[in-house]
């Protein structure tokens, strides 16, 4: 299983617009997209959904133009899952709310 990761990676101006020209001309064109981050090779897949993203918090703005896409888990970790049953917590809350109500009637 790939752990989690969450890497901020700094580019000077010049390198940014490369990597923003590169990525613009890949989608335009329909070919690959793959970019080599802090020792790892990632590539966009097909499916994959863009969006921008604007923060501001503690005197600080934030402007991301976001790639996103789920991976397969390992075939191993999907067999464990089928043996474990399903557990659908946000039924298990309002069942707990409902309880909770009933109790104070």
């Amino acid at each position: 299983m790939t752990e989690d990761r969450d890497i901020d990676v700094s580019h000077d101006l010049a390198s940014f617009v490369s990597e923003l020209r590169r990525l613009a001309d890949a989608l335009e064109n329909s070919t690959e997209f793959t970019i080599h981050i802090d020792g790892d090779e990632v590539t966009i897949p097909e499916g994959a959904k863009f969006s921008v993203s604007h923060e501001r918090e503690s005197g600080e703005i934030e402007l991301e133009f976001q790639v996103t896409w789920s991976v397969d888990l390992e075939d191993d970790e999907d067999e464990e899952d089928e043996d474990e049953p399903v557990e659908d917590t946000e039924d298990q809350t309002v069942d707990a709310k409902a309880a909770s109500e009933t109790a104070l009637v």
